[in-house]
């Protein structure tokens, strides 16, 4: 990773990114397997997930790590907190939703933490940094091999969930990154109609 002040080298074409980002497409939590990554490789992919456009460098988000037992530990609340919220279901589909981060060997859960300062950053902004740090994890991910889908699902914004998160108000899930090895294909899915989408403004 580059130091402080390190001059960085100016944009130049990359054939091999471009026709890569043409190509990515998520992989389903559910088809993923593997041992993830290994401590020295989450701790690049977690700096590579930091560099992102961030105003007035607040670091607006923090990381919170599941990995081996830590995933059914966490499981134990998820399935809680559906069966708070959904009494009258059978046990079987708590013991469902407490496998959600089994699904794959690594979650990482990308929180949102706006930090209040002088200059007043807008909260949106500081939202905004948080989702890209999920995209850019997931980018990271699967430049370096490894399958990734960021999800959010019910979990995400549950308060009870929250709490077991630690968070406090104001904070948000910008969502929970799973992290493996792909056991199966994805496949391209539908995509918008970019001339419907795209509009060159004319006063």
């Amino acid at each position: 990773m580059p130091e402080l002040d390190q001059v960085m080298p100016l944009p130049s074409k990359n054939e091999a990114v471009t026709e890569f980002l043409k190509m990515r497409r998520s992989n389903m939590a559910k088809m993923m397997g593997g041992a993830g990554p290994s401590e020295a490789e989450l701790s690049e992919l977690l700096s590579i997930a930091a560099r992102v456009p961030d105003h007035r460098k607040l670091a607006p988000w923090r990381f919170e790590i599941f990995a081996g037992q830590a995933r059914a530990d966490f499981g134990k609340h998820l399935g809680a907190a559906f069966m708070k919220n959904n009494p009258d279901m059978p046990q079987d589909r708590a013991i469902f939703e407490s496998a959600r981060f089994m699904r794959a060997p690594l979650v990482v859960g990308v929180i949102s933490s706006p930090v209040e300062c002088k200059r007043a950053t807008p909260i949106w902004e500081q939202q905004l940094s948080s989702g890209i740090v999920c995209y850019n994890l997931m980018i990271a991910a699967q430049a370096a091999g490894f399958g990734a889908q960021w999800l959010t699902e019910w979990y995400a914004y549950d308060k009870d969930i929250h709490a077991a998160l630690g968070m406090s108000d104001g904070d948000q899930v910008a969502g929970f990154v799973y992290i493996g090895e792909p056991q199966a294909p994805s496949l391209e899915r539908v995509r918008p109609n970019m001339a419907e989408k795209i509009n060159f403004w004319e006063q």
